[in-house]
């Protein structure tokens, strides 16, 4: 017991000192080694270390006790973390020393093995990753000590050799590492097979990646025999294969089929340990397969990482009963790679219960993995956002214990600072950037039913606390009330003014600097970019401009010293190596990747700020009315300023030019906001900054894009070009591709020369008169005749090529590895056939992009695109292609397996069409059936939110063109077969329908003067009219649809081309010639309506007249087009005996010499006889008032006449007639 051994340490303490009556030479110096052991096993160093110290003063024997003195000195000094190697050196020093003085005597060969144990239990928080390799030179003495002396007991043999093989590895001393691993491994063969896979599986680690594919094969070849007596089957059984999985990614597939055939072998062989193992590699290669799709967070991968995350969670509990640390370790590291990418903001409560039982198991089996570190930081961030601040308080301390490496630990201080002042209510920190981190907080945890000025004060006041002088300066630079314009009144002195205010203040952020102490950079950058993005969130947008500004101040100071390599220009050839978005000739970041630093975290902040500063930017652009890169439109009203001035232009106004200058100027800073991210994330070597940097630019310059105007911006496209070379595009080849064909475009565009007028005539007269000579021509077309291009452009041109070819290498190099849409192919084989065509080169027979010889290389759908656009490109008076037999492109297109319905449908209609105008109806034919088929099924099956995006309404423009050239083949070859032009206004009207889904109106009109023109010979027969009924109420309500869809406004879209082309989309509608009453969309539609009322009213249907023309009536514009309108309305309502008074009115306003005839034509159509009294009185009143005696004359006549028949009294029939002749007497 404890005072048992206190009473003998006060003897021998005595004896030593000569306190005690027995002499001291005759005490056995053994006791003081005996009594320090037990003291340091009872827990009392100092009294273990005193005997020690005594014992060394003595002259003692040399026998075991001195090994154990060594031994038991050593452990004093055994360390519980890794912060002090200085006492960790004396700790190995001394059991050193007990292993030498050992060595030399076979009877005390027993305390090396003792040694061993000790010493692998006290370097316990050295085996964590990033400190093995301080255990390497004491590891290596040991080991090799057990084998000098035989040590018997194999098993501890081997798993210090193991663990030592790991060390090396750890330090990245492969080539010890490869040394030692062979004489290790017959050792641990012949002795401890069942621990040779441990060491198998290590040696794999140190082999190249060509030597772990030859043994996935030769494994793969072995588990098929299903044979347990193979060798190589019965060392993977208890491997590590979580490692194994990680080493031999790329071979998925292979190892994808190994775990199939071993959890069925190992499910008759193996424990319950190993079967875990198999449970974590399976969802080790299932989130392999989910790699490309979770980085879409659609519903569906995100559920199916979730149920895996569900599955791993019940194989922690099975690991944690089992009570194996190394299996618990394997599947905490499995789930943790599982959860890495739902710990976005919106999914990480998703993950935490899961993360918590990591956290736990860990904790539980006090694991060396740093993994815990990072799991607790992320659990503390979970807790955080949901606002259980002591939990994430507790998550943080954890996590600062468990950094040994220290890498963490500044990031860690920062933010358990942050969350504590926010758990802490009655103390106000002293701090300034304390009080700001706290007003930040309290913002964004505010309440969404807050108002807008609560936050807004939240966030005004932990910026003033940041920047006291300065920031309320930057913050009014936007306040309009703060400008002055001085005694003018003008609106352009006013935005002079404005333009002014805003650059000398935003100019008071230098002065920042100069005045802080420059004390706390770090932590004042983390806490501006807090501010930008709450203010960001939040949409207050002046406070989100002005703490950006102040946040990129810091990155000047802090950063910019570090030097930006000179970059090396890539050869075409280069894509080869970016396939799967890895590129072997990247470079090294700047900044230490190995593991986490608190530089390249800012550098991360700083570029996501860069980010938010520029859409800031582009919101206060919009909030002057201008998009990015748009140039400032003067006022409407800016001649009135400048009354004596009528030529005035605002242009040459000084204080529009600094106004103008301003909106520049402001652009440009956006825009190189983005660019300074896309370098940052060059620095780093991340590409998904670099990414998001041509996102964002491609996004808010769409409209320059879709425009055409790219040019404006080749210079940043080019930057971002160079980066995402650097960088690679880690799969996301379809950000490449239109990165390249943006800036491709915005070089050729500018030097594609346009036609002549003459060849333009030449062109429209072919159409006219036929279309059977047109592939003739371009036969027969001489290449003298070549429009040039200008000189100067072909370096340009050039360029061009290079990008696409380089576009087109990357999207071969991914085929089979990863989904490359076919739109974005399309764009970028059309703009690269363009090119071709200015650079004045043919395309080879094949069609292709890639090795002219290589035709199986390339894919069909490729084929067909390069030869549709080699149509398109002939015919201009440039360089003519020698292209494909059309029917062979048709043939290709009908059996290809087209993966963009969109696409295929754009390919088809513009196949038949280049058929329609070479009259080979039968490829027409053949075409509109498959698009009509397959277009409308696609329609129909369309939900209704992708029923209005601009795909949709592409490919109803494509189906409404594919109808109306169905139509017009059928009319030309009608041969006086009057069921075929039936059948061709039919055609006609779907194709309005489909256009009115598109929301095209000049195409429903289109449609609809072509139906006008089918069915005009059909309108004298009553009976062919019916027939006309349907097709003629399509084309009417699409008219409508057509408008008001037309009156929304929708996204710019990238249009395929932005040149002009032989096909239907640069072809104008103009140009086609139309029989009479159809040259005005507003008669034809007028007629439209009036063929419905015919049609109607031959049926003697009245009150369906009646509901068109009030149709008509309500959407037809007021002009005098509407007459015809008011006059069926009028007869209408007459023919059903009601008050047609407003009709009449109308007609009276819009044209009064028509009212007597319109009078007369309702006394006919009138049912009553008092109506069609009235009617006759007012048709003579009527031709009186316009002074029409002869027309007057004749009304008279048949009102006489009228008035006999209906058997009206002799004289009043009568009086008409006397009238009449008065009338022709005073004519004469």
């Amino acid at each position: 017991d404890v005072q048992a051994l206190k009473n003998a340490y006060e003897l021998i303490k005595s004896a030593n000192e000569g306190k005690f009556a027995l002499d001291s030479d005759n005490f056995s110096t053994d006791l003081y080694v005996l009594c320090a052991e037990q003291a340091l096993q009872m827990g009392y160093p100092e009294m273990s270390s005193d005997c020690l110290q005594m014992y060394f003063k003595a002259r003692s024997p040399v026998n075991q006790f001195l090994g154990r003195a060594y031994l038991c000195q050593g452990q004093l000094h055994a360390l519980h973390s890794t912060d002090n190697l200085e006492e960790f050196e004396k700790f190995v020093l001394f059991f050193m020393k007990a292993v030498d003085f050992a060595s030399h005597d076979r009877r005390y060969y027993f305390l090396i093995y003792n040694a061993s144990v000790l010493y692998w239990q006290l370097v316990r928080p050295f085996l964590k990753p990033g400190f093995r390799y301080c255990l390497i030179p004491s590891l290596s003495q040991i080991v090799t000590a057990l084998n000098q002396i035989e040590e018997q007991d194999h098993e501890w043999r081997a798993k210090l050799m193991v663990n030592l093989l790991e060390c090396f590895l750890d330090a990245s001393k492969l080539e010890e590492a490869k040394e030692f691993s062979s004489t290790a491994a017959v050792f641990i063969k012949e002795n401890v097979p069942e621990k040779y896979p441990q060491i198998f599986s290590l040696m794999v680690m140190i082999l190249n990646s060509q030597c772990s594919g030859v043994l996935l094969l030769l494994l793969s070849q072995t588990v098929r025999t299903q044979s347990p007596s193979v060798c190589l089957c019965s060392l993977f059984l208890g491997s590590r294969l979580m490692d194994l999985t990680a080493l031999c990614a790329s071979s998925l597939h292979c190892i994808s089929k190994i775990t199939c055939n071993l959890s069925l072998f190992i499910h008759h062989f193996c424990g319950a340990w190993k079967l875990i193992e198999i449970e974590c590699l399976e969802c080790e290669c299932e989130r392999k397969k989910n790699g490309p799709k979770i980085v879409t967070y659609t519903k569906g991968v995100v559920e199916d990482q979730l149920e895996l995350i569900k599955n791993l969670e019940s194989s922690l509990k099975r690991a944690v009963q089992l009570g194996d640390p190394d299996v618990i370790q394997v599947v905490c590291a499995a789930q943790w790679n599982l959860c890495l990418p739902l710990l976005q903001h919106n999914l990480h409560q998703h993950v935490r219960k899961p993360l918590i039982s990591v956290a736990d198991a860990l904790e539980e089996i006090d694991s060396m993995l740093a993994l815990r570190c990072q799991v607790h930081m992320e659990i503390a961030r979970i807790e955080e956002d949901g606002d259980r601040l002591e939990a994430a308080v507790g998550h943080l301390q954890k996590a600062i214990h468990l950094d040994s490496s220290g890498q963490y630990q500044e990031h860690l201080r920062l933010a358990l600072n942050r969350v504590h002042w926010c758990t802490v209510l009655y103390q106000a920190p002293e701090r300034q950037e304390d009080r700001a981190a706290v007003m930040i907080e309290q913002a964004k945890r505010g309440k969404q039913k807050d108002s807008v000025r609560k936050k807004r004060s939240l966030l005004v006041n932990a910026g003033l606390a940041l920047a006291p002088d300065t920031f309320r300066i930057v913050l009014d630079s936007e306040n309009e009330a703060k400008v002055s314009s001085g005694k003018s009144t003008s609106q352009i002195s006013f935005l002079c003014a404005k333009a002014q205010h805003h650059t000398k203040s935003v100019e008071k952020v230098d002065e920042h600097l100069k005045h802080s102490k420059n004390e706390n950079d770090r932590e004042r950058i983390t806490l501006w970019a807090d501010l930008a993005k709450v203010a960001c969130k939040q949409e207050v947008w002046d406070v989100c401009r002005a703490a950006c500004r102040f946040c990129l101040l810091y990155e000047d100071d802090l950063f910019r010293k570090v030097s930006k390599p000179k970059k090396t220009r890539k050869s075409k050839t280069g894509a080869a190596m970016m396939v799967n978005g890895q590129n072997d000739t990247s470079r090294e970041s700047l900044l230490p990747t190995n593991s986490f630093s608190f530089e390249r975290d800012l550098l991360r902040i700083l570029a996501e700020i860069r980010f938010i500063n520029a859409e800031a930017t582009v919101h206060l652009l919009r909030l002057q009315g201008i998009e990015l890169n748009d140039h400032a439109v003067p006022p409407e009203d800016a001649n009135l300023y400048h009354p004596g001035d009528v030529s005035y232009l605002p242009e040459n106004d000084p204080e529009w030019k600094t106004y103008s200058l301003w909106i520049d100027c402001l652009s440009q800073y956006a825009m190189e906001n983005f660019q300074r991210a896309a370098e940052i994330g060059e620095q780093l070597n991340e590409a998904w900054i670099v990414h998001n940097a041509v996102v964002y630019v491609l996004n808010y310059n769409r409209h320059l894009i879709s425009s055409a105007r790219q040019r404006e911006i080749t210079e940043y496209l080019q930057t971002l070009l160079e980066a995402i070379k650097t960088v690679g595009y880690n799969g996301s080849t379809e950000i490449l591709l239109m990165l390249c064909n943006a800036l491709a475009r915005g070089l050729i565009i500018p030097w594609i020369p346009e036609a002549k007028p003459a060849e333009e005539k030449e062109e429209d007269t072919a159409v006219d008169n036929g279309r059977k000579a047109a592939g003739k021509k371009q036969e027969k077309a001489n290449a003298n005749q070549y429009l040039l291009v200008d000189p100067s452009g072909l370096s340009d041109i050039k360029a061009a090529l290079e990008i696409c070819e380089f576009a087109l290498n990357v999207m071969a190099g991914t085929t089979g590895k990863g989904t490359v849409p076919v739109a974005a192919q399309q764009q970028v084989i059309a703009t690269w056939v363009k090119a071709k065509q200015l650079n004045q080169q043919q395309i080879g027979n094949n069609l292709g992009t890639q090795d002219e010889n290589n035709d199986e290389a390339q894919n069909p759908m490729e084929r067909i695109l390069v030869g549709l656009e080699m149509y398109s490109c002939n015919g201009l008076g440039l360089m003519v292609f020698a292209v494909p037999s059309l029917s062979e492109l048709v043939k290709l297109a009908l059996e290809c397996n087209w993966s963009d319905s969109l696409v295929e449908l754009q390919t088809l209609t513009r196949l038949m069409y280049f058929a329609y105008i070479s009259q080979d109806y039968e490829i027409v034919t053949a075409c509109s059936k498959r698009i009509l088929e397959s277009g409308g099924n696609s329609v129909n099956k369309r939900d209704s939110k992708k029923y209005d995006g601009p795909g949709n309404r592409v490919k109803q423009e494509m189906l409404s063109i594919t109808a109306w050239m169905q139509g017009q083949s059928i009319m030309e070859n009608l041969s006086g077969r009057k069921h075929l032009r039936v059948a061709a206004s039919n055609a006609f009207a779907q194709s309005a329908r489909y256009a009115g889904e598109a929301g095209n109106y000049s195409l429903v009109m289109f449609a609809a003067r072509h139906f006008w023109n089918a069915c005009l010979p059909l309108l004298g027969s009553p009976h062919d009219r019916e027939h006309l009924k349907e097709p003629t109420e399509i084309i009417l309500k699409n008219i409508i649809k057509a408008e008001s869809k037309n009156k929304q406004e929708e996204k710019a879209i990238w249009p395929l081309h932005q040149w002009i082309t032989k096909d239907f989309q640069s072809i104008g509608v103009s140009t086609e010639c139309f029989l009479p009453g159809a040259e005005e969309d507003l008669a034809l539609r007028i007629y439209l309506y009036g063929l419905l009322v015919h049609i109607h009213a031959h049926k003697a249907d009245w009150e369906k007249a009646l509901k068109v023309l009030d149709e008509a009536n309500q959407v037809l514009p007021q002009t005098r087009h509407k007459l015809l309108i008011f006059k069926h309305m009028a007869t209408v309502r007459a023919g059903l005996g009601c008050n047609f008074m407003v009709a009449i009115q109308k007609i009276s306003r819009e044209s009064a010499e028509y009212l007597p005839q319109m009078w007369r034509h309702l006394a006919n159509v009138s049912k009553s006889t008092a109506g069609q009294l009235s009617c006759f009185q007012n048709a003579v009143s009527a031709s009186q008032k316009q002074g029409d005696e002869l027309q007057s004359v004749d009304y008279l006549m048949e009102f006489a006449e009228w008035l006999y028949c209906n058997q009206f009294p002799l004289n009043d029939a009568i009086k008409p007639l006397h009238w009449a002749v008065d009338l022709l007497l005073r004519m004469k």
